[in-house]
C-alpha cells in the first residue's frame, strides 16, 4: 500500500520514501545499544501531525479565525441552545486555561461571532454565547472540516480506521495517565538489559 500525506495547499501526495524508517535505519546502525524503534510510531505521528495541521487550517484561515478560536466556537455549539458556557466550562472542554479562553473570546467578540452576558443562573457569573453569526459560521464551518477530515481518511478501510482509532484510543489513555517512561530507571528508548 503506497502512504499519502498532504501537502501544504491540503492535496493528497505520494509518500515514495519513508524517511522515518530510514532514520531508525540510521540510528540502529549508528547507535545498535538505542532502541530507534519508537520513531515508528512518534516520528510519525509528529509528521502526521504538522501535515494534518496545514491540511485541515486553510478553510478557518480563509475564515479569519486564528489558532483555537473554532475551538470556542464548536464548544459552544455542541452545548446546544442556548449556546452559552462560561469561561471555566469553555477552558475544560477546550483542554486550555482560563485565560487562553479569554483571549480568543475577545477576538471572537470584536467579530461579532460570540458575546459576553451576565449569567441567569447566578447574577456574579458570565457566560460567553454564540451569536447568531456565530452558529452560522460554526455550521459552515463544521460541514468543511469533517468533509476535508474524511477525505484525509479515504484511503483507509474501515476496518483500518476501526483498529487506528481503537490504537489512539489506548494511547492517549497511557499518555493522560503518565504511565510512560523508562520502565528500568535508565534513558528513556534504552533497551532492557538481559
Amino acid at each position: 500500500m503506497e502512504d499519502n500525506l498532504s501537502s501544504p495547499e491540503g492535496k493528497m501526495q505520494p509518500v515514495d520514501d519513508d524517511r522515518i524508517a530510514d532514520i531508525v535505519g540510521q540510528w540502529g546502525r549508528e547507535r545498535p545499544d538505542l532502541d530507534p524503534t519508537p520513531l515508528l510510531i512518534i516520528g510519525r505521528i509528529q509528521q502526521l501531525a504538522a501535515v494534518l495541521d496545514a491540511a485541515l487550517r486553510p478553510p478557518f484561515a480563509a475564515a479569519d479565525l486564528g489558532n483555537g478560536d473554532f475551538d470556542v466556537l464548536a464548544a459552544l455549539r455542541r452545548e446546544g441552545e442556548p449556546y452559552t458556557l462560561t469561561a471555566g466550562q469553555l477552558s475544560q472542554r477546550m483542554l486550555v486555561t482560563t485565560g487562553a479562553v479569554t483571549k480568543r473570546v475577545d477576538r471572537l467578540i470584536a467579530r461579532g461571532l460570540v458575546s459576553r452576558s451576565v449569567s441567569a443562573a447566578d447574577a456574579r457569573g458570565r457566560v460567553v454565547g454564540l451569536t447568531p453569526a456565530g452558529v452560522a459560521l460554526t455550521d459552515r464551518l463544521i460541514e468543511e472540516h469533517l468533509a476535508n477530515e474524511a477525505a484525509i481518511l479515504r484511503g483507509l478501510s474501515d476496518s483500518d480506521r476501526r483498529t487506528l482509532e481503537r490504537l489512539l484510543a489506548a494511547m492517549s489513555r497511557t499518555l493522560g495517565s503518565g504511565d510512560f517512561g523508562p520502565k528500568d530507571g535508565g534513558p528513556a528508548g534504552e533497551r532492557p538489559r538481559s
